[in-house]
């Protein structure tokens, strides 16, 4: 049975056992780490930690400083010994992990967190937790517009940092998971990503929390890890203790608490069904992508940091099409200079070993970036529709010629395209064209080895005014990725951020379909590839309609691949046409959703 979750307590309160003891309780949260643990629950009570906050005497200052810079000391320690440990864990989890501390020891020494808050010991003579805690929600704010979500959940690493330099400066340890008993399953207010690097995927079935999301670096830590999860599942701490059996169902986001015999018997055997189904999907990567009657359809990976290469390969990705070069940017004070970024590049496309590598121009606002840029151009009031993406490029030249110079060099080592994100007009295209241009006629006057011919130049149909245009773009470049994140966004006027306004978050809203046809058929017109990289590209329920329309190659996470290659090989690609020529005829979202499911099978 199911019971409606009473309401959560607050943040660091214990919430009291008002459920009854003993009884089902279903509830529901955010599936961000697939597979069913079932197991005891070993309940994680942290408390909230008081910060103090005192005004100090001119006399104290250096010794405040003094006690502050200790505490980062101390926290470089620990956060080197946690890596240590992290070389232990299965598979690329240790790499995963190890990247998640380098950025965390980057944060404690001379980054905007440690030098805010030395600032405000100073100045406004703020005891040092104190300072520690208004700099992290100063920080915070200026990530909470953040339309890109991805980037958003960044802040929840400065957070965990300022959580461990006031635990080491009130000298309050951490509670370790050593003495958790073996399968237990993990239910806490919150688990920061550090706390997630400490879960031994031997010891640990799986975890659920009240707080949290699939951005976060938990969840990317989770799935590392290969820990089925469920976040943000509200009420989870209220009527359970420690011992009480409990089921995390990372699929559906789903928390079972004292589950009755009936529906313990279930799980069990959609656990057993789960991992069959997982295991006959690892046996897909090698095979081809193609249809029954025929037909290839090229499955890519997106990637949004270099780690991940490993996952798309082994998940018999054909290429990257699509990557996010922010993480170039982030957790930093300056900018990425050519050298670096022709290195990061390099590596990665040779790790690739010849497979197409669509590399995206930063797709990011001034607020998003390094100090020095952010304080140049400010914040904008709308950072969805303010200076981002290709229009920041063209505003500091300097910051889009850099980008590009490490792409032409990093392209000479393999099959490297360029992406632009955000395109509105055929003067945008014509602008970087010429940029493109002069940086290549620049290096080869240095001597510098560049990829010859250069690399093909796409942009992003993420804007509506882009895919209404599409027929003027398509003759200047050399491909479409079309994002459909942004542009339901944008064509629908909804911010899927806003749960206010989610759930009219609408894939299958016959304008936004219309839009998509429109700049396929503009893409075949001109004889051009056109790509779909956005999520619809990785849920296996759109393939049908997708591939019905003319796209014939999707981009997705590393490991929708299988699904998605799955859905593709048991589908004919002339049923496919012919159904997506019916849902164009429809002018309603529900009658498009059932004629979509008749395709999949689904119907009832």
């Amino acid at each position: 049975m199911r019971t409606e979750p009473p309401k959560p307590p607050g943040p660091g309160r214990k919430g009291p056992r008002d459920a009854t003891p003993g009884l089902e309780r279903a509830l529901r949260g955010l599936g961000v780490s697939p597979g069913i643990a079932i197991g005891p629950a070993h309940v994680v009570d942290v408390g909230a930690i008081q910060v103090p906050e005192y005004c100090l005497p001119e006399a104290a200052l250096a010794e405040e400083l003094a006690r502050f810079q200790a505490a980062a000391e101390k926290a470089q320690r620990q956060v080197r010994k946690l890596k240590q440990k992290a070389g232990a864990l299965p598979g690329a989890a240790a790499e995963d992990v190890g990247f998640l501390l380098e950025a965390h020891l980057a944060m404690l020494s001379g980054s905007r967190l440690t030098r805010g808050v030395e600032r405000r010991i100073r100045e406004d003579r703020l005891n040092a937790e104190a300072a520690v805690q208004a700099e992290i929600a100063s920080i915070a704010q200026t990530f909470a517009g953040m339309q890109d979500a991805y980037l958003a959940a960044r802040v929840a690493d400065v957070r965990e940092v300022g959580r461990r330099l006031i635990r080491n400066l009130m000298d309050r340890p951490f509670q370790a998971f050593s003495q958790v008993p073996v399968g237990a399953v993990v239910l806490a207010e919150e688990l920061t990503p550090a706390d997630t690097a400490l879960l031994d995927p031997r010891r640990i079935g799986g975890f659920a929390t009240v707080l949290g999301g699939a951005e976060g670096h938990t969840a990317i830590m989770a799935r590392s890890l290969s820990l089925p999860a469920t976040l943000g599942v509200a009420g989870l701490l209220q009527g359970v203790a420690s011992g009480d059996t409990v089921i995390v169902d990372g699929v559906a986001g789903r928390v079972i608490v004292n589950p009755a015999a009936e529906t313990l018997a279930a799980y069990e055997r959609r656990r057993e069904a789960w991992l069959a189904e997982r295991r006959t999907l690892k046996g897909l990567s090698a095979l081809p992508s193609v249809t029954t009657d025929g037909v290839p359809v090229t499955l890519q990976a997106n990637l949004e940091l270099p780690r991940e290469v490993d996952a798309a390969l082994e998940a018999g990705a054909a290429g990257i099409g699509l990557l996010r070069t922010e993480f170039l940017y982030m957790n930093r004070d300056t900018l990425p200079d050519e050298e670096e970024q022709t290195a990061i590049l390099t590596d990665l496309i040779v790790r690739m070993n010849g497979r197409p590598v669509t590399a995206r121009t930063l797709d990011a606002g001034g607020e998003k970036l390094a100090t020095a840029l952010r304080q140049r151009f400010g914040e904008s009031a709308n950072p969805a529709l303010g200076l981002r993406a290709i229009r920041l490029g063209l505003t500091e030249p300097k910051l889009l010629e850099t980008q590009l110079a490490a792409m032409l060099r990093a392209g000479a080592h393999g099959n490297l395209r360029i992406l632009l994100p955000m395109i509105a007009s055929v003067a945008e295209v014509r602008q970087v064209r010429e940029m493109l241009a002069t940086v290549a006629r620049r290096l080869r006057r240095r001597g510098v080895r560049i990829a010859n011919p250069l690399p093909k130049l796409g942009v992003m149909i993420e804007v509506p005014g882009a895919a209404l245009s599409a027929d003027a773009l398509a003759p200047l470049v050399d491909f479409f990725a079309i994002g459909t994140n942004d542009l339901i966004q944008y064509t629908l006027a909804i911010d899927r951020g806003d749960e206010q306004v989610a759930h009219l978050y609408d894939p299958l809203h016959p304008a936004v379909l219309r839009l998509v046809q429109f700049s396929v058929e503009a893409a075949r017109r001109a004889g051009i590839p056109v790509s779909v990289c956005g999520e619809m590209a990785g849920d296996p329920r759109y393939a049908a309609l997708l591939l019905g329309l003319g796209v014939r190659d999707l981009s997705m996470g590393p490991g929708s691949i299988p699904l998605v290659k799955r859905r593709v090989r048991a589908l004919s690609m002339a049923d496919a046409t012919a159904q997506a020529r019916r849902i164009m005829e429809q002018s309603d979202s529900a009658r498009i959703a059932a004629l979509l499911d008749e395709i999949n099978g689904l119907a009832a």
